[in-house]
């Protein structure tokens, strides 16, 4: 038998597994991209429009950092300064995530030793994995590629170059979390571990592209995300950086696959540590904060330092919309009415409170990973009832956004200088729509578990994906206010409405007593 016996069976159980989930994330990362071409358009109708952008670009280190250089006035070189790092973020994301899932999760839950006992190679899993990952990436390649060659005009080979760089660095973050993956025993330490690189290199980009206006930068060139940007689509293709990408994931590949061969199953190079021989916990609130307590000081301090970014370059945008009327109108729709700086930062609280909507579900979902892994079963087996071990969960989710949108609120404002008491508040308006979503979540895991983290991460997404590119697309607004964000006031320049924010409010608590009537009365997974 040989190392990689089964890789095929295993990629078709894993390709099935994600019937769901790749085709959303491909047709996510795809429309982002191929979306902007007309709504540049519509922004930035004339030649001399699209030269104003790039002259501001040029002069404005703070929008470069946080959308990268702008090297050509076409649609398409608009397209990649946009929208071009952002693909390469998301297509990273869905690659480590595709990763670990079929990697160090399935170790984890001890389905990968049942699977090995069968005739299955010793490296076949993690084949099957980047294997996975590769079919998702190519398929983003392609759709970008054939839906920017259709959309953004003249320049077949600046589509191509677009979208391999795209599939390439979500390769490279693929490989990467191989590598990762076998230094730890938690699939979800591992994911945190991946995120934070991935975020390191979207920071180096940042810090290149905000030194430097033709990316150009050291920085921009140690990060992957950076490699995109030089790849230059639209703008004198360079074909040989796409080489960067191809080395590095062979590089890459085959140290995971060394990593993978001097270890067994379940085992890690970091093993975790045992813990003190008395614990010192003493309520399942406790054992429920310190559960959370890594992930929401990460969750904080990610929104102290995104509001901080985007409160840096609000006079800037600004400057960038100046007299545009389309792009004046796309960001009113985003969330604001008097004042082009209120309307920036309406719609800037708004997309963290939309991100910030991930945050909760996740913390929800903590509880379905507790009962399905059966570490709550010891829990629940002594004198905690299942509502107060509940209780300890939803605390923590609940007051947890709360704390996340007044860190993205304090970064805000301190990146723009002023405004700190205004917002604050519009943040914390957003949380009425965080907790909805939230409590959406766990009314599934209390009615139907089976169905609480594809419905719940739907329903999330859903919302981000309305409010991201809603907008944008000029959607209707019956279709927008599907989003409980788009029932929000419109803070700060808009005046405060509290019959929706009161009504949002009644409807999330009825949405988790309902889901913790569900979880009361139905059997645990055992």
């Amino acid at each position: 038998m040989t190392a990689v016996a089964g890789t095929g069976t295993l990629l078709r159980l894993a390709l099935r597994r994600d019937r769901l989930m790749l085709p959303l994330w491909v047709y996510v990362v795809g429309l982002t991209v191929i979306s902007m071409p007309r709504t540049l358009n519509g922004l930035y109708g004339t030649a001399d429009e699209r030269a104003g952008v790039l002259t501001t670009m040029r002069a404005n280190g703070s929008l470069r950092a946080l959308y990268g250089p702008a090297l050509d006035d076409s649609l398409g070189g608009l397209t990649v300064w946009r929208v071009g790092a952002y693909a390469g973020l998301f297509a990273a994301a869905m690659s480590l995530l595709i990763v670990v899932r079929h990697t160090r999760d399935e170790e984890e839950s001890g389905r990968q030793e049942m699977v090995s006992a069968a005739a299955v190679g010793r490296r076949a899993p993690l084949t099957s994995a980047l294997l996975a990952a590769l079919v998702a990436n190519a398929a983003v390649a392609a759709l970008i590629t054939i839906g920017m060659a259709l959309t953004a005009g003249p320049g077949f080979a600046g589509a191509l170059a677009l979208g391999l760089a795209t599939g390439g660095a979500g390769m490279v973050f693929a490989t990467l979390a191989a590598i990762v993956a076998q230094f730890t025993e938690s699939a979800r330490l591992a994911r945190g571990l991946s995120a934070g690189l991935l975020g390191a290199a979207f920071v180096l980009r940042a810090a290149g592209d905000a030194g430097r206006a033709d990316g150009s930068s050291v920085l921009t060139w140690l990060s992957p995300i950076g490699w995109l940007e030089n790849t230059r689509a639209y703008a004198g293709e360079r074909w040989w950086v796409l080489l960067l990408f191809a080395t590095a994931v062979v590089a890459q590949g085959a140290v995971a696959y060394v990593l993978a061969g001097r270890r067994d199953i379940g085992m890690s190079f970091w093993p975790s540590r045992p813990g003190p021989a008395r614990g010192r916990l003493g309520s399942a609130g406790a054992l429920a904060r310190r559960l959370h307590r890594g992930s929401l000081l990460g969750w904080s301090l990610s929104f102290l330092a995104a509001g901080a970014v985007l409160g840096g370059v609000t006079t800037g945008a600004t400057d960038l919309v100046g007299d545009n009327a389309h792009t004046r109108e796309i960001i009113e729709r985003m969330g604001g009415r008097s004042g082009l700086t209120d309307a920036f930062l309406a719609g800037m609280t708004g997309l963290l409170g939309m991100v910030a909507a991930l945050y909760v579900v996740q913390a929800v979902l903590r509880m379905h990973a507790e009962e399905t892994s059966q570490r709550a079963e010891p829990v629940l087996s002594g004198a905690v009832a299942r509502l107060r071990w509940a209780a300890g969960h939803l605390t923590v989710a609940f007051a947890g956004a709360v704390l996340v949108m007044l860190c993205g609120g304090l970064g805000l404002a301190a990146g723009y200088g002023h405004d700190l008491g205004p917002v604050l508040g519009a943040c914390l308006v957003q949380l009425p729509a965080i907790w909805t979503l939230g409590a959406v979540a766990v009314l599934l895991y209390g009615l139907a578990p089976r169905a609480a983290v594809g419905g719940g991460w739907g329903v999330a997404g859903a919302a981000l994906l309305l409010g991201w590119l809603g907008p944008a697309l000029d959607l209707p607004r019956t279709v927008l206010d599907l989003s409980p964000f788009g029932h929000l006031p419109k803070l700060p320049g808009g005046e405060m409405a509290w019959p929706p924010v009161l009504v949002l409010t009644v409807l999330a608590a009825a949405l988790v007593a309902a889901g913790l009537a569900g979880l009361r009365r139905r059997d645990l997974a055992g």
